[in-house]
């Protein structure tokens, strides 16, 4: 039976305890009598407890009391059948009383169909024959744990020792989930400076570098756990000058000059992403060196009164002038001594005698010692004259437009012995040289005297150069004479400085020990002509190129209006005129004209030659103003809306909106940065010396564009490809590059000795952005009959990467058997018109435009393309235009130019069409157009020129 709560029900349950007592077994009833007899009311050994319902498995509760006669669980204000009980009895075997436990069943059904005030909730009603006792409440719940969270953790950028404050708010549940934070899946736990028990919230006070990683808030119950979104945090650091290092040395020794200081930006050094310091990194002030004065002798004084020995003195003092500023001293004697009395006096005339025959013959032993002394310098003087233009190249430094290669003539060994044409040469010999050093080539045969240099420091200042090299030039003996101004700045890696040293005012170069470093010649005949291309262009649209040079222009479809045609222009500048704070990285390319008016960017591409695959470059593009000053546009890190730049391996892309001159420059973030340099050797015949022959090895920058100005030169020289160009990997760490000629044979050519390594200082090769550097090797067979020539050439940079260039040629053959420079097919293509200059069908292009310029529910489709066709970055610049999907298409068109295949934006528009599948059908109608438009893309190309057509 249920019992209620009425006020009967003391009386309904006396009779029930009387109709089951005299119900029980005479022994039984003993067992009540004693129980009676204990005196006390029902004591509850075990109470339900507080419980959660998880999924569906049912929640038991269990009763325990003694003594005992009956236990009823009542829930919710019922009493529960006494069919849901589970009873059992034992005796207490230290008391001897009755205990009785009791277990109910509560399903998750029971839970959910109450509906009351409070919560579900049981207790526990136990007799004895004095009463009853209640246990008591046990709250029962269903748990859960929603998936959502409340508030997400965001990532921070934070500067070092600054606060952190990341906060979660978990997703809402029962019981209340509990908190955990974890950086880079590891527990984080609380410290002096890490708190995580704020309100779920995680405070680092000081953020330290070990403080960076990806931080996730872990929210978990007796249900589920839940994990949010990772939020990302970076402690970075900004960078902070050093200590200026002590002033230098003035660069002279007399007059007027340079000193300077230097300091780095590793105090501390810029990290994850923290500013670089502001400011110059090298200072320069000007600084007189006391010129040294040389000792004069002053008036000698009168002599002294004749003594015993027949003689007089007078002296003199070395003060007119004094010696400064480490000049000479005096020469000669400060006392003179006289024989008073004209000879007359003969006191100790033999000892006289003896005294001037010592002193004179001291005087010939010295004199026959000076004698040799000056015969071996003049000896050693000579030698050295007439090697220095071979030996001592590096004293040279001055002309520093110039390595100049020389013939010689050396006598026949009389072994003309024939190279073996099947026996290849060892192309894994590898050994480390030290030489003089080699200068830039103008690739002009005018003679280097007709050329102004660049010094640096002094201004102003008239040298001339006298010396055994110059002659070797054809520079007449009287001298060139060469007006110096300020070197224009060089651009080098953080904490690098180059190195340059002054230059002499007496009119010779320096010895080996004060080695001069100047800047590139400044060329003396106008600037070159610049390499340009023009086409006509109307609505359809179009493509400039500058062939075999990886410059073009993609003007879009549309871009120009109907019944409009503009003659566009590009441009590949060659002047040196300009000048930059950072390394140019890639040609300086305009297009035009100025007045220009599209309502669309353009697409241009220009290769680069800066290595980016790691994060060492800073690189910017800059444009040229009408003062002829360069101004900043983007940096392509950066996200901007005036032009947009995707960074490639080997060329990098502009939507560009504005003509005018354009350029790369980059400033290296560190000693790691790389600029790749394309090495190549030509050979030819010497046109003085029917033995002779000339080997020239180019380094210049790895574009298209500087390689083809070294082969147009050679063109003109007749020089042979001996070998397929290679790339270097050159890296900023101010050390030099050296190139060496190894493996000659040596009974049937020779080599000028001590040339066979050359040297590129670091600041040529890292600022040798307009003029090609070149080496140049002249060998002489000692006979006719030796027609082939083997060897390598080793280019190598100073603790850095090497490659070797194999030469294996015949110097007797013709012009005909010239290597060919270049091997595109359409390198004299240099204007597109219409629809043959873009890859994707017009009709194609219009249908794309259409479905994805258009918003739908899931926001907007054209950043989905961007998406599938990995243009996903500076999407803000794509926004505004009027046609983001057509802006996007020139970008691959300009990607793509090359390869020309559809694959890639066939695939990615598959895959859209695979995630509008997805999605309602309010999306059908752009699936299908999708599905269509990657039907049609897999067509055939002359499927497509026939729709067309």
């Amino acid at each position: 039976h249920r019992l209620s709560d009425s006020p009967d029900s003391l009386y309904i349950v006396a009779d029930v305890l009387f109709l089951m007592f005299c119900s029980l077994s005479p022994g039984s009833r003993s067992d009540a009598l004693q129980h009676g007899t204990s005196g006390t009311l029902p004591h509850f050994l075990q109470e339900p407890d507080d419980a959660y319902i998880i999924k569906s498995n049912p929640i038991k509760l269990k009763c325990r009391a003694r003594p005992a006669l009956q236990i009823f669980f009542k829930c919710n204000g019922e009493w529960v059948h006494q069919s849901q009980h589970q009873s059992q009895e034992h005796t207490d075997q230290g008391t001897g009383l009755k205990i009785r436990e009791v277990m109910i069943n509560v399903s998750r059904q029971q839970v959910e169909d109450f509906h009351g005030p409070e919560d579900y909730w049981c207790l526990c009603v136990a007799w004895s024959h004095l009463g009853t006792s209640k246990s008591r409440k046990a709250t029962l719940r269903i748990a859960y744990l929603r998936k959502n969270f409340e508030q997400d953790p965001q990532g921070r950028e934070v500067p070092i020792k600054g606060m952190i404050v990341l906060h979660c708010r978990p997703p809402e549940g029962v019981p209340v989930a509990e908190v955990e934070w974890l950086k880079n899946e590891e527990p984080v736990g609380s410290d002096g400076n890490i708190n995580t028990r704020a309100d779920h919230n995680l405070i680092i006070q000081k953020a330290r570098l070990s403080d960076s990683g990806n931080y996730t808030c872990l929210a978990s119950n007796i249900v589920a756990k839940r994990r949010s979104l990772t939020a990302t945090v970076v402690v970075f650091v900004n960078g902070g000058w050093s200590l200026w290092t002590d002033w230098s040395a003035c660069n002279v020794r007399c007059g007027r000059g340079v000193q300077k200081r230097s300091r780095t930006c590793t105090n501390p050094a810029p990290l994850n992403g923290g500013t670089f310091c502001e400011g110059m990194s090298v200072q320069k002030s000007t600084c007189n060196a006391l010129c040294p004065v040389d000792g004069g002798w002053g008036e000698w004084t009168e002599w002294t009164v004749c003594n015993a020995e027949c003689a007089r003195q007078r002296s003199r003092e070395c003060t007119a002038p004094e010696p400064k500023h480490g000049g000479r001293r005096c020469d000669g004697a400060t006392l003179g001594t006289d024989n008073c009395t004209g000879g007359l006096c003969t006191q100790n005339v033999y000892f006289s005698l003896e005294v001037s025959s010592d002193v004179a013959l001291y005087s010939g032993l010295a004199a026959g010692v000076v004698t040799v002394v000056v015969l071996i310098v003049a000896v050693t003087l000579y030698r050295r004259n007439q090697s220095e233009y071979g030996v001592d190249v590096i004293d040279s430094s001055a002309l520093t437009g110039g390595f100049q290669s020389f013939s010689f003539k050396t006598a026949c060994q009389g072994n003309p012995l024939l190279i073996n044409s099947s026996q290849q040469p060892d192309l894994t010999v590898s050994q480390t040289y030290t030489s003089p050093i080699c200068f830039q080539d103008s690739m002009d045969k005018e003679l280097i005297s007709q050329e102004p240099s660049l010094f640096d420091p002094l201004p102003d200042l008239k040298v001339k150069v006298h010396s055994s090299f110059m002659v070797s030039l054809g520079v007449s003996e009287r001298g060139a004479e060469y007006h110096t101004q300020k070197a224009h700045p060089q651009t080098f890696p953080r904490g690098l400085a180059p190195d340059y040293s002054g230059v002499g005012l007496e009119g010779t170069l320096r010895g080996r020990r004060e080695k001069t470093l100047l800047g590139p010649l400044a060329p003396s005949k106008p600037s070159r002509p610049p390499l340009r291309t023009a086409g006509v262009f109307g609505h359809a649209g179009g493509r400039l190129v500058v062939p075999n040079t990886g410059v073009s222009l993609l003007v879009p479809h549309g871009g120009i209006a109907v019944d409009t045609t503009w003659e566009m222009y590009m441009v590949i500048n060659q002047d040196d005129s300009s000048r930059y704070n950072t390394v140019l990285l890639s040609p300086e390319v305009t297009y035009g004209p100025l007045g220009l008016d599209l309502s669309c960017p353009v697409a241009m591409t220009i290769a680069h030659c800066a290595e980016v695959a790691a994060d060492n470059w800073s690189i910017r593009l800059k444009r040229q103003t009408q003062d002829n000053k360069w101004e900043e546009v983007m940096s392509v890190e950066e996200e901007s809306t005036s032009c947009y730049c995707l960074l490639e391996a080997q060329c990098c892309h502009l939507l560009l909106e504005h003509p005018g001159r354009y350029a790369l420059v980059g400033e290296p973030l560190s000693q790691e940065a790389v600029k790749r340099l394309r090495l190549a050797v030509f050979g030819s015949a010497d046109n003085t010396n029917p033995l002779g022959y000339s080997l020239r090895v180019y380094c210049v920058d790895d574009t298209p564009y500087a390689f083809q100005e070294v082969a147009s030169a050679e063109r003109v020289r007749g020089g042979c490809l001996l070998e397929e160009p290679k790339t270097l990997l050159f890296r900023g760490n101010s050390l030099s590059l050296q190139l060496s000629i190894q493996d000659v044979p040596q009974f049937l050519w020779s080599i000028k000795p001590f040339t066979t390594c050359q040297e590129f200082s670091f600041s040529q090769v890292w600022a040798s952005n307009q003029h090609p550097l070149q080496c140049a090797f002249s060998l002489e067979r000692y006979s006719p009959a030796s027609s082939q020539l083997s060897c390598k050439i080793s280019v190598r940079q100073v603790k850095g990467q090497e490659q070797i260039l194999q030469v294996y040629t015949s110097v007797v053959e013709v012009s005909g058997g010239v290597v060919p420079f270049f091997t595109q097919s359409d390198c004299t293509i240099t204007s597109q018109m219409g629809s043959r200059a873009f890859k994707i069908p017009l009709s194609i292009r219009q249908r794309i435009c259409a479905t994805f310029d258009t918003a739908n529910a899931k926001g907007k489709d054209w950043q989905l393309l961007a998406q599938k066709l990995c243009i996903d970055r500076n999407l803000c610049y794509f926004a505004r235009q009027e046609s983001p999907s057509a802006v996007i298409l020139s970008l691959w068109e300009a990607q793509h130019q090359d390869t020309g295949d559809l694959d890639s934006l066939a695939s990615a528009l598959e895959e859209i069409g695979k995630v509008h599948s997805t999605h309602s059908t309010s999306s059908r109608t752009s699936t299908q157009t999708t599905t269509r438009t990657t039907a049609t893309l897999g067509r055939s190309t002359e499927e497509l020129d026939a729709e067309f057509t």
